[in-house]
């Protein structure tokens, strides 16, 4: 070998042995940006814990050492997540990023730890501060207001609420709109145009289909549903069906709060809560099935990745994708409960036992307007969820005044949905979200509608017989296919790339307006 041969052997070898050390040194960087997350991941699970107790076993006169907690805590975990140690490791691994040092999973993690970092730095501590203690104050008040039905009791808190939370969009910055820097928390780069786009889309089926089914003759008797049901015995069944279709309770538990939600604390320690009606039993079942499908998302994801974005959900609008799936797609079809309705009339055999499962499927899929977003059939949920993001939107935009929601919120219930609102308890106090700062929240769950039934159609045609399983009592591989293709990939890809992979194609209302056109057409008898 000549000795120009040689020089070049020697120079390849050097830079490929400076291009390994420098490897090193990055995944020794990377190691201990995943000691500071797992140790601020940690700090969060305290603070979601704190939050779960608040809202189930917490007594009322705590509400307010309780919400000085979690606002040091915030506090806290701010000071970490932003200090300049923190800030110069992920600076120096956002750079080599950038030149394509990293691997897919830890550029999955420095990507979206970078982005988390970028915004949390914008906001000061003291804001921070502030905002989980008005937020935390804020939840017993709304409680208190909705028990009383009386919005002027809540007015107050939410519009400190609301000030903080345009204060939030100008700290962090945002294009065309300051609800885009909000929306954009829970659903990645989606934009409150682009969500008018779709919601439109959608109101322009819903809303003549909702007339067709209105003018349709087939009487369905809701009332069959109602009866004295022992609490004791609606739990015991919700719990069953919970665990019947995969929740592990040795990863987790099942309480009750005023609002039914899911916390995960990590894919160990996962909770759900629901609430129940001794005049209808369906209620509790419905919402149990929603949050276990929470559950079964946190509970699928990977145990090895705590702590960083790989051990995270996509996106609030793929975690809806997965309570919507189970009990909509699922929990209310007609398979499912030829396995059920059996055993629900074991447990309420003098009620049960004088109903037919065709009448009971129809009762449960009854199409009707009503007040309460939680307890809304399939077909007008959406429109529950228009009129919040419309109304949200204004607020933060400054268009409408705090003063003025139950007003605008009886107005919009009228124009919608064309019943009108008694009182503030089944108006405008009936959510949780905005006593907790949830501004942006509420487009995710139709975005999560779309997902689902997109999923679903997935699934249905790659699995064999999967509708004749479900009548069997067998969501093994449903559970399956979901853990495959969504819950155990974290935030490795994007929501666009996530659905590609699971279904083929992006997201498209497609195969929800089938859904629906096909589901409520048959119970209707609508030609379609």
């Amino acid at each position: 070998m000549s000795a120009v041969a040689l020089a070049e052997e020697d120079e390849v070898r050097v830079r490929f042995s400076a291009l390994r050390q420098k490897q090193f040194v990055l995944m020794d960087k990377f190691s201990e940006l995943k000691a500071r997350l797992l140790e601020l991941t940690h700090l969060s699970s305290s603070t979601a814990l704190l939050h779960w107790d608040l809202e189930t076993y917490m007594p009322k006169r705590g509400a307010a050492a309780r919400a000085r907690s979690l606002s040091s805590l915030a506090a806290v975990i701010h000071d970490k997540f932003t200090s300049p140690e923190f800030e110069k490791l992920i600076t120096e691994l956002k750079s080599n990023l950038d030149k394509g040092l990293l691997g897919e999973a830890e550029a999955c993690v420095v990507r979206e730890i970078w982005r988390d970092f970028s915004r949390e730095k914008k906001l000061p501590r003291e804001f921070i501060e502030e905002l989980s203690l008005t937020t935390a104050e804020a939840h017993h008040i709304w409680a208190e207001a909705r028990r009383k039905s009386d919005f002027s009791v809540f007015r107050p808190k939410l519009e400190k609420i609301i000030e903080l939370k345009r204060k939030e969009a100008e700290l962090v910055g945002y294009k065309n709109s300051p609800y885009n820097a909000l929306i954009d928390v829970y659903e990645k780069d989606a934009t409150a145009e682009e969500v008018s786009i779709l919601f439109e889309e959608l109101k322009n089926f819903l809303v003549p289909f909702l007339k067709k089914i209105e003018s349709s003759k087939k009487n369905i008797d809701t009332e069959i549903l109602k009866g004295d049901y022992d609490i004791g015995k609606q739990r015991e069944l919700s719990r069953e069906i919970a665990e019947k279709i995969g929740f592990d309770f040795e990863k987790g538990r099942f309480d009750e709060s005023t609002h039914p939600f899911t916390s995960g604390f990590n894919p160990e320690d996962v909770r759900i809560t629901t609430r129940f009606d001794k005049r209808d039993v369906f209620p509790a079942i419905s919402s149990t099935i929603h949050e276990a499908g929470h559950a079964l998302y946190e509970q699928g994801l990977k145990v090895k990745h705590f702590g960083t974005p790989l051990g995270e959900s996509r996106s609030l609008g793929i975690h809806e994708s997965q309570s919507g799936l189970w009990e909509n797609l699922v929990g209310k079809s007609l398979p499912f409960w030829k396995y059920w309705y059996p055993r629900l009339g074991e447990f309420f055999p003098e009620h049960f036992s004088k109903i037919s499962l065709g009448d009971f499927y129809k009762a449960i899929n009854v199409v009707r307007p009503s007040l309460i977003r939680t307890e809304a059939d399939e077909v007008t949920y959406g429109l529950h969820v228009l009129l919040r993001f419309e109304i949200e939107k204004d607020l933060i935009e400054g268009s409408i005044e705090v003063g003025d929601l139950p007003e605008i919120w009886n107005q919009k219930t009228e124009e919608l949905l064309g019943i009108k609102v008694p009182d503030d308890a089944r108006g405008v106090l009936q959510d949780v979200h905005w006593s907790g700062g949830s501004f942006g929240y509420f487009p995710t769950y139709t975005i999560g509608n779309l997902y689902a039934a997109q999923f679903y159609s997935a699934a249905k045609s790659q699995i064999l017989d999967l509708e004749e399983e479900i009548a069997g009592g067998q969501f093994g591989h449903l559970l399956e296919w979901l853990r495959k293709n969504i819950h155990i990939h974290g935030k490795l890809y994007s929501q666009d790339e996530l659905v590609t992979r699971a279904t083929g194609e992006k997201l498209s209302s497609k195969y929800f307006i089938d859904y629906i056109t096909k589901k409520y057409g048959e119970i209707y008898g609508l030609k379609t």
